[in-house]
């Protein structure tokens, strides 16, 4: 039987926090798995301990100073090849539209949504990124980042306003709602 690493990511577009990657190689089918975004809370939680328990996984993070200092682009290359290099599999099958230049790597939009191991993998990076999210909220109190996890929603962008940026905050994502009008 061939063995597939599905590889997802969570974190890619949000104003603050990690990019976090995973893959995963099921060991044994587990029920229920789907895109994590389609998913409860709850429900993501509870996949989560399945996942862990039956299969072989490896996650990858990167912080807000590291996307600024090497890239979004370079930051998920590193993750993958990590990820390929800590995981034995005949196949690697990354969520999305590029495989980044990377050989031996396939890509799949929306495989998150139909393939089991790339489901798994979405669920936990987002639950991983999520907690991490949530942990954050303790140590920068005042940005809701247990609510929006760190993307560009009107409450963030409110209190980014108010606050001013925290060390999670990714110094190159811009918003245009917060930079300041060039005058002529």
């Amino acid at each position: 039987m061939k063995r597939l690493c599905g590889i997802d990511e969570a974190g890619r577009g949000p104003l603050a926090g990690p990019l976090v990657m995973a893959g995963v190689v099921l060991t044994t089918p587990i029920e229920g798995l789907t895109d994590s975004k389609k998913l409860t809370e709850k429900r993501r939680e509870a996949l989560f301990d399945l996942i862990v328990a039956h299969a072989e996984y490896r996650v990858v993070s990167f912080d807000a100073a590291t996307i600024d200092e090497r890239g979004l682009s370079a930051c998920l290359v590193a993750g993958l090849k990590e990820i390929m290099a800590h995981l034995a599999a005949d196949d690697y099958l990354f969520d999305g539209h590029t495989a980044l230049g990377l050989p031996g790597l396939r890509c799949q939009v929306k495989a998150d949504l139909t393939v089991p191991e790339v489901s798994a993998a979405s669920i936990l990076a987002k639950v991983t990124r999520d907690r991490v999210m949530v942990e954050m909220a303790h140590t920068y109190p005042g940005y809701g980042f247990e609510n929006h996890k760190g993307y560009g929603t009107k409450e963030h962008v409110e209190a980014i306003r108010k606050n001013g940026h925290c060390p999670i905050h990714r110094k190159s994502f811009r918003v245009k709602s917060l930079e300041q009008p060039t005058l002529f």
